[in-house]
């Protein structure tokens, strides 16, 4: 029984880190990783924080995608990657705060624009002011919230409230 219940912590646990955690497909909604996105445009409208993860997404019959150091990047030079992903599914980790730079492989794919630029800064705690109306009252209500979180639309409380519930509902169940 306590195996189980301890189970069904981790299960909820697991749920509240990927809930807190972003996964980024790179180009999207309106794009992906080819030569039609505007990488500058679509990275001016996230905020990328530690935990977060890149989705490139293209035929790899088409293009790759080079992790490349800023002056490989500002040249278009591939030629010394920090990593090269070559799947057309690829899944990019943020670890570490700091920029990360990424070129298309590809010859004359990079000068056409596909690049991109990734700044990763830490998850700060901030105090988010949340306000409902009732009937001819608005009520507000502070509460703190992780940055990536606020940037997303997660709703901790909630996502909190969930893993409690399915670990009490585990325990009642075994």
């Amino acid at each position: 029984m306590a195996s189980r219940a301890l189970i069904l912590i981790t299960v909820a646990m697991t749920m509240l880190g990927t809930a807190l955690a972003a996964s980024h497909t790179v180009g999207a909604p309106d794009g992906s990783w080819d030569l039609q996105t505007n990488y500058s445009q679509w990275v001016s409208r996230i905020r990328f924080t530690t935990g977060d993860e890149l989705r490139f997404q293209y035929s790899a019959a088409m293009h790759s995608v080079v992790e490349v150091s800023k002056t490989g990047y500002d040249s278009y030079n591939g030629s010394s990657p920090i990593t090269t992903f070559l799947t057309g599914n690829d899944v990019v980790p943020l670890a570490t705060i700091g920029t990360r730079y990424f070129i298309c492989g590809v010859s004359r794919h990079c000068d056409a624009g596909m690049k991109v630029e990734v700044n990763i800064k830490s998850k700060e705690v901030r105090t988010v002011q949340r306000c409902r109306w009732t009937g001819n009252q608005r009520r507000c209500q502070s509460e703190t919230a992780l940055s990536s979180a606020v940037s997303t639309g997660v709703d901790q409380s909630t996502v909190v409230r969930l893993g409690l519930v399915v670990v009490a509902a585990g325990v009642t169940l075994f």
